[in-house]
Protein backbone atom coordinates (compact mmCIF):
# COMPACT_ATOMS: atom_id res chain seq x y z
CA UNK A 1 0.00 0.00 0.00
CA UNK A 2 2.95 2.33 0.63
CA UNK A 3 3.85 2.07 -3.05
CA UNK A 4 0.31 3.00 -4.10
CA UNK A 5 0.33 6.09 -1.87
CA UNK A 6 3.64 7.16 -3.43
CA UNK A 7 2.27 6.63 -6.94
CA UNK A 8 -0.89 8.55 -6.05
CA UNK A 9 1.19 11.45 -4.72
CA UNK A 10 3.19 11.53 -7.97
CA UNK A 11 0.03 11.43 -10.07
CA UNK A 12 -1.52 14.24 -8.02
CA UNK A 13 1.60 16.33 -8.53
CA UNK A 14 1.51 15.77 -12.28
CA UNK A 15 -2.23 16.50 -12.47
CA UNK A 16 -1.70 19.68 -10.45
CA UNK A 17 1.22 20.79 -12.61
CA UNK A 18 -0.86 20.28 -15.77
CA UNK A 19 -3.75 22.23 -14.27
CA UNK A 20 -1.41 25.08 -13.34
CA UNK A 21 0.03 25.06 -16.87
CA UNK A 22 -3.50 25.40 -18.24
CA UNK A 23 -4.13 28.21 -15.76
CA UNK A 24 -1.08 30.16 -16.87
CA UNK A 25 -2.06 29.64 -20.53
CA UNK A 26 -5.56 30.96 -19.87
CA UNK A 27 -4.19 33.99 -18.05
CA UNK A 28 -1.92 34.72 -21.02
CA UNK A 29 -4.93 34.44 -23.33
CA UNK A 30 -6.79 36.93 -21.15
CA UNK A 31 -3.86 39.34 -21.49
CA UNK A 32 -4.16 38.93 -25.26
CA UNK A 33 -7.86 39.75 -25.13
CA UNK A 34 -7.09 42.84 -23.05
CA UNK A 35 -4.48 43.85 -25.64
CA UNK A 36 -7.15 43.63 -28.34
CA UNK A 37 -9.49 45.67 -26.16
CA UNK A 38 -6.89 48.41 -25.70
CA UNK A 39 -5.79 48.34 -29.35
CA UNK A 40 -6.85 50.71 -32.13
CA UNK A 41 -9.99 48.70 -32.94
CA UNK A 42 -10.91 48.23 -29.30
CA UNK A 43 -14.14 50.24 -29.46
CA UNK A 44 -15.57 47.84 -32.07
CA UNK A 45 -14.99 44.75 -29.94
CA UNK A 46 -15.39 46.18 -26.45
CA UNK A 47 -18.03 43.74 -25.21
CA UNK A 48 -16.56 40.60 -26.82
CA UNK A 49 -12.98 41.30 -25.79
CA UNK A 50 -14.00 42.28 -22.27
CA UNK A 51 -16.12 39.15 -21.85
CA UNK A 52 -13.37 36.96 -23.26
CA UNK A 53 -10.69 38.53 -21.05
CA UNK A 54 -12.87 38.10 -17.97
CA UNK A 55 -13.77 34.50 -18.78
CA UNK A 56 -10.16 33.53 -19.47
CA UNK A 57 -8.94 35.28 -16.31
CA UNK A 58 -11.53 33.58 -14.08
CA UNK A 59 -10.91 30.14 -15.58
CA UNK A 60 -7.15 30.66 -15.39
CA UNK A 61 -7.26 31.67 -11.73
CA UNK A 62 -9.49 28.68 -10.94
CA UNK A 63 -7.13 26.31 -12.79
CA UNK A 64 -4.15 27.71 -10.87
CA UNK A 65 -5.92 27.20 -7.55
CA UNK A 66 -7.09 23.73 -8.54
CA UNK A 67 -3.57 22.73 -9.56
CA UNK A 68 -2.05 24.20 -6.40
CA UNK A 69 -4.56 22.24 -4.30
CA UNK A 70 -3.46 19.01 -6.01
CA UNK A 71 0.22 19.77 -5.54
CA UNK A 72 -0.37 20.66 -1.90
CA UNK A 73 -2.36 17.47 -1.38
CA UNK A 74 0.46 15.43 -2.89
CA UNK A 75 2.98 16.99 -0.49
CA UNK A 76 0.73 16.14 2.45
CA UNK A 77 0.24 12.59 1.11
CA UNK A 78 3.98 12.05 0.97
CA UNK A 79 4.26 13.18 4.59
CA UNK A 80 1.41 10.79 5.52
CA UNK A 81 -0.60 13.57 7.13
CA UNK A 82 -4.30 13.09 7.76
CA UNK A 83 -5.11 16.43 6.13
CA UNK A 84 -3.54 15.16 2.90
CA UNK A 85 -5.82 12.14 2.88
CA UNK A 86 -8.91 14.26 3.50
CA UNK A 87 -7.93 16.88 0.90
CA UNK A 88 -7.12 14.22 -1.68
CA UNK A 89 -10.45 12.48 -1.07
CA UNK A 90 -12.30 15.76 -1.60
CA UNK A 91 -10.37 16.53 -4.77
CA UNK A 92 -10.84 12.96 -6.01
CA UNK A 93 -14.62 13.21 -5.81
CA UNK A 94 -14.60 16.29 -8.04
CA UNK A 95 -11.92 14.80 -10.31
CA UNK A 96 -14.35 12.00 -11.15
CA UNK A 97 -16.22 14.53 -13.31
CA UNK A 98 -13.16 15.40 -15.43
CA UNK A 99 -13.17 12.81 -18.21
CA UNK A 100 -11.09 10.71 -18.89
CA UNK A 101 -7.92 11.29 -16.86
CA UNK A 102 -9.54 12.95 -13.87
CA UNK A 103 -11.96 10.04 -13.62
CA UNK A 104 -9.10 7.57 -13.56
CA UNK A 105 -7.16 9.59 -10.99
CA UNK A 106 -10.24 10.10 -8.82
CA UNK A 107 -11.19 6.43 -8.89
CA UNK A 108 -7.61 5.39 -8.08
CA UNK A 109 -7.42 7.87 -5.20
CA UNK A 110 -10.74 6.71 -3.76
CA UNK A 111 -9.69 3.07 -4.11
CA UNK A 112 -6.38 3.66 -2.34
CA UNK A 113 -7.49 6.02 0.41
CA UNK A 114 -10.75 4.33 1.40
CA UNK A 115 -9.32 0.87 2.02
CA UNK A 116 -8.53 -0.17 5.59
CA UNK A 117 -4.81 -0.35 4.79
CA UNK A 118 -4.90 3.14 3.31
CA UNK A 119 -6.66 4.52 6.38
CA UNK A 120 -4.11 2.93 8.71
CA UNK A 121 -1.23 4.68 6.97
CA UNK A 122 -2.69 8.06 7.91
CA UNK A 123 -3.66 7.32 11.51
CA UNK A 124 -1.59 9.05 14.18
CA UNK A 125 1.04 6.85 15.75
CA UNK A 126 0.14 5.61 19.23
CA UNK A 127 2.82 5.26 21.88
Amino acid sequence: MERHITILAILCSLWGALAMLVGVSLLLLSVGAIAILLGPDGHAVTFAAGLTATAFAVMGAFALLWGAAHVGASVLLRRRQTAGRVLTLGLAVVDLLVLPFGTALGAYALWILLTNEGRRLFEPATA
